[in-house]
């Protein structure tokens, strides 16, 4: 149980570091006044698939943690400190300092390193990867908002 917690602790762990660094610039007027995508969601969606996205990483990371061997999980964990690192930079680039294309970058960096975690569950015949393919199709989701937001404004 442990070990679970402590993937909660991380997952959401980055969230708040990301939430604080952005402080409340979504509230202003330079991201109300962007040419967003027709496609994007009220503002309440965004929290609700966060929470969801990171209770279900985390429920992977824990059954995957006691199930492989410290050198198999290696690359794993690996990925797992890129995504963090990535996950918390992606808001105050974009929210805060208003770097969209920089934004773009680290989100398609992101993107990519969960579909190579996606790849090291299946490789590793993990039926829990499933639970990190809601993180792929949101940060998917995610990337063509940046990349609208950089496109049209």
């Amino acid at each position: 149980m442990w070990r679970f917690l402590t993937f909660l602790a991380i997952n959401f762990g980055a969230l708040g570091i990301g939430s604080l660094l952005m402080g409340s610039i979504p509230n202003n007027t330079w991201y109300n006044d962007l040419n967003k995508a027709p496609w994007t969601p009220p503002g309440w969606v965004f929290g609700a698939a966060w929470f969801t996205i990171m209770l279900c990483f985390s429920i992977f990371l824990y059954i995957v943690s006691g199930k492989y061997s410290a050198a198999v999980l290696r690359p794993l964990y690996l990925l797992f400190a890129i995504q963090f690192v990535l996950n918390v930079m992606w808001n105050p680039i974009f929210f805060r300092w208003h770097m969209v294309m920089p934004g773009l970058v680290v989100i398609l960096s992101l993107t990519i390193i969960v579909a190579l975690i996606i790849r090291w569950g299946f490789t590793n015949h993990s039926q829990a990867t499933w639970l990190v393919l809601p993180y792929l199709i949101w940060l998917c989701i995610a990337t063509s908002l940046n990349a609208y937001v950089l496109l049209k404004n």
